[in-house]
């Protein structure tokens, strides 16, 4: 096995301690000892990077950064990760700034003083784009900012003022055709594909009747859903309409002052008041009007 030479950035310097198959360990000076930092392999290809110090994050981001260089040019290592307690938030910054992408958090995997903790992991591949360039560190920031969800649902009424409702394979309560918009794509052409693949046919889309904002419930995160008017058609139209038959079973108009009990308390509270006005733009929380 090669022997491991000290690493340095010009003031910090990394001089190994421990070097076998399987992990090399560095002591860690900046104006003397503050810790050590480790690269462990874990699979082929991959290791885990490791520390403990304590000459504050940007001593630490530092020495993590060499490790990770030498990681990748001299133990050949494609992929490097960080598994950190995500309640400890220096140490997700100093994942951050070393350039490691955080990627999920594995709930429950490490057990301290008997207690089950999460791990938020964070990882780099040996060709991302490193920390010091803008596509590096927009791609970083991107990876820690909120996902929040958009649903895009069309309200498609006929001449005696119903909505056409969908009865589907996996709750009880009706929905309007449309569904969660796909990463990349935008909510129209998101609305209109979920009516193709639902119910056979994407009629036009006029314009947008609502957007509203969704609380969390019933397991499912929050959520923002645009809400987009499918016209209005002659009652015939449902004849001509396909349902899946796998997520959407049947298909049905109905009257806005009876939906009580067929649809969730969400669209109870806002599909009558949308039908009575559709040529305003809604602007819902959690289907209320925000005043």
């Amino acid at each position: 096995m090669t022997a491991v030479h000290p690493l340095t950035d010009g003031e910090l310097s990394l001089r190994p301690s421990q070097q076998d198959q399987h992990v090399v360990i560095f002591e860690v000076e900046h104006s003397g000892p503050v810790g050590t930092v480790e690269v462990r392999r874990t699979t082929p290809g991959v290791g885990v990077v490791t520390w403990a110090m304590n000459g504050g994050p940007d001593v630490a981001q530092r020495a993590v950064r060499l490790v990770a260089d030498y990681a990748f040019d001299e133990l050949g290592l494609e992929r490097l990760q960080v598994e950190v307690d995500p309640e400890i938030h220096a140490s997700a910054r100093v994942a951050i700034r070393s350039g490691f992408r955080r990627e999920g958090v594995l709930r429950g995997a490490a057990l301290v003083d008997d207690e089950r903790r999460d791990v938020a992991v964070y990882g780099m591949r040996k060709d991302d784009p490193r920390p010091d360039t803008v596509t590096g560190w927009t791609a970083l920031m991107d990876s820690t900012l909120p996902k929040k969800r958009v649903i895009a649902h069309v309200v498609v009424r006929d001449t005696a003022g119903r909505v056409l409702l969908c009865q589907v394979s996996y709750k009880k309560d009706l929905e309007l055709p449309g569904g969660v918009v796909e990463p990349d794509e935008d909510p129209a052409t998101g609305a209109s594909r979920e009516m193709e693949e639902e119910i056979g046919v994407a009629l036009p889309l006029l314009s947008v009747l609502a957007i509203d904002w969704l609380p969390r419930w019933e397991g499912w995160g929050d959520a923002v859903e645009i809400l987009y008017d499918g016209g209005v058609h002659d009652p015939s139209l449902i004849d001509t309409l396909h349902p899946d038959g796998f997520e959407i079973r049947s298909i049905g108009w109905h009257a806005p002052d009876a939906l009580e009990g067929l649809v969730s308390p969400l669209n109870v509270r806002r599909l009558p008041r949308i039908l009575r006005n559709p040529s305003m733009l809604h602007n819902l929380r959690g289907g209320e009007p925000i005043i």
